[in-house]
């Protein structure tokens, strides 16, 4: 391979980055991994400590800027709010990673209040804000969408998730074929299970977990995004699933 540089992970160096839901888990590591490798990343949570002890760990290891703006993604306005951030700090966007999301069971279980948040969020927010990115990527850009596994397995034990990632899916699929002839990349990652605050087991059976090979960690997926950004503009990964070795779907 005579040019093997075009694939390096040096390709995202500069590249102006908004990750949501990136205070913990996912985004959190794709956040790290990114701004160590001299990526200027605005980090979005909602929750304040979590973004305190977040931006900690940035500062320390990041070789390019990082900002951070609190922001509700059930809501319009904390879309707007993200967009509104991005804009006085960065000159363009370069890549949109649509990763926030809330835990959901089934509808035996919620009330139409608490689907609509969790809708909102996962899904909403979702194409909000690649609207918002589009609008600020006209010379090109990249749209990682983080979904799951639950959109093809459908477990009957996370009905309201299920729904909302696999509208994520069907969005992709769509979306992609709306924005690519102005030069913008959409990706959906698949994750199967991942050691983060969404797995209800304690700490020590996750751990357990990924060591036996039945749970990702969050770095194998913030690689995974790595990837993807990483490969040259004639090349679109356009669906990645990543599972754990002996998760067997």
């Amino acid at each position: 391979m005579d040019l093997l540089g075009d694939y390096l992970p040096q390709s995202v160096k500069g590249k102006n980055i908004v990750i949501t839901g990136s205070t913990t888990g996912i985004g959190r590591a794709t956040a790290l991994l990114l701004a160590r490798l001299g990526a200027n990343v605005m980090i979005t949570g909602l929750n304040e400590q979590h973004l305190k002890d977040a931006l900690a760990d940035l500062y320390k290891e990041a070789k390019g800027e990082v900002f951070d703006v609190i922001a509700d993604l059930s809501t319009e306005d904390g879309v707007r709010s993200i967009f509104k951030a991005a804009d006085s700090h960065f000159k363009k966007l370069d890549i949109l990673i649509n990763n926030a999301a809330l835990a959901a069971e089934n509808v035996e279980e919620g009330s139409y209040g608490e689907w609509q948040r969790v809708i909102n969020t996962n899904l909403l927010a979702y194409l909000a804000c690649s609207s918002e990115a589009v609008k600020r990527m006209k010379d090109g850009g990249h749209i990682v969408n983080i979904g799951s596994m639950s959109a093809d397995v459908r477990e009957e034990t996370g009905t309201v998730y299920v729904a909302t990632k696999s509208g994520i899916q069907g969005f992709s699929e769509a979306l992609r074929k709306e924005v690519n002839k102005s030069g913008i990349k959409v990706t959906l990652i698949e994750p199967g299970a991942v050691d983060t605050d969404m797995q209800p087991q304690s700490g020590e059976e996750k751990k357990e977990m990924v060591k036996k090979l039945e749970m990702l960690t969050a770095d194998d997926i913030a690689v995974s995004v790595l990837y993807c950004l990483s490969q040259p503009k004639r090349c679109d990964v356009v669906e990645l699933k990543v599972r754990p070795h002996l998760q067997i779907i």
